[in-house]
């Protein structure tokens, strides 16, 4: 039976395609077993949250549960809030999240940045009934390695993986994440 992963891209001019290497590292280090479903987000160099979540849901609607979603800096963002208000209808047996910035609080606070912070107050229903792991590089020259414990803090029950080097794409070698995936009942 194939388990399905869905990988959201980061946003920024070419994200797409930058991220293509995590999403045939990712794939190549699952194996035949899984097939992930990387599909690219419109604009992605002025990512609206209302537009990526309809994409999400979308892409989602097709793919039968349990799901594992796997988000790339904004894009990992986007699935938390997508999350965070309104979960998804189908299963998601688990939640990983590579160099997510946090927006708000003492992350960033870019124009706009309340469309994709999440809600003030408990999201620690995020994680009910769902592995969440946190993926980070200190060597990460885009998203600041601080933004890691931020999300460690909101989300207590999260597994919390912090690397010394890979820089914001990990080197392109997402095979560390695959074994967290495999390590799931789906």
């Amino acid at each position: 039976m194939t388990k399905h992963i869905f990988l959201i891209q980061g946003a920024g001019a070419g994200a797409y395609e930058v991220d293509k290497q995590l999403a045939t590292s990712l794939s190549y280090s699952l194996g035949p077993q899984y097939e992930v479903h990387y599909p690219a987000m419109p604009h992605e160099e002025d990512a609206s949250y209302g537009a990526w979540k309809h994409r999400l849901e979308k892409e989602l609607a097709t793919m039968p549960g349990p799901i594992v979603l796997v988000g790339h800096s904004v894009g990992a963002s986007i699935l938390l809030k997508w999350m965070s208000e309104t979960g998804a209808k189908k299963t998601i047996a688990g939640m990983f999240l590579l160099a997510c910035p946090f927006w708000g609080g003492n992350g960033w606070r870019y124009a706009g940045y309340e469309e994709v912070m999440l809600p003030e107050g408990d999201v620690t229903h995020l994680s009910q009934g769902r592995q969440v792991f946190l993926y980070h590089c200190r060597d990460d020259a885009t998203v600041p390695f601080d933004h890691l414990a931020l999300y460690a803090h909101i989300l207590p029950e999260a597994t919390v993986c912090e690397r010394d080097k890979g820089g914001r794409q990990f080197n392109n070698d997402l095979s560390f994440v695959a074994e967290d995936i495999k390590s799931l009942q789906l």
